[in-house]
C-alpha cells in the first residue's frame, strides 16, 4: 500500500488506555519511517485558532463536513490504516500551511 502526505485515512487509532481503540478518519501529514504523523478529522465545528474546517471535504472523499484539528496530533504506525478516502484539496492544503505556519510551534 502506497501512503502519502495529504491523504484522508481511516484508521483504527488505539484508546492510551489500551482498552481497545476506534475507526476514524485522519490526515497524514508526513511519513517517519514505518510511522505516520497525522491529524484527526472530525465532523464537529472548529474550535480553536489551529482547527481547519475544510471547504472541499466532499470532493477530498470524505462523507460529511469536516474539520482538521491540527491541535490533536498523532504519531501511528502504517499498519493502523484501513483505506484510503482521498485526498485534500489544494485550497485547503494551502489553508492548513497557513495555519501550521502562524500557530504550531514550541511554547518554550
Amino acid at each position: 500500500m502506497t501512503i502519502q502526505a495529504g491523504e484522508f485515512w481511516v484508521a483504527d487509532i488505539p484508546f492510551t488506555s489500551g482498552s481497545g481503540s476506534k475507526k476514524r478518519p485522519i490526515l497524514i501529514l508526513w511519513l517517519d519511517g514505518n510511522d505516520v504523523v497525522i491529524a484527526v478529522v472530525t465532523s464537529a465545528k472548529p474550535r480553536t485558532q489551529t482547527d481547519l474546517p475544510l471547504n472541499d471535504w466532499s470532493t477530498s472523499g470524505l462523507r460529511v463536513t469536516s474539520t482538521v484539528r491540527l491541535s490533536r496530533l498523532d504519531c501511528l504506525e502504517q499498519s493502523l490504516l484501513l483505506a484510503k478516502i482521498g485526498q485534500i484539496s489544494a485550497s485547503d492544503a494551502q489553508r492548513l500551511k497557513e495555519l501550521w505556519d502562524i500557530y504550531i510551534k514550541p511554547q518554550f
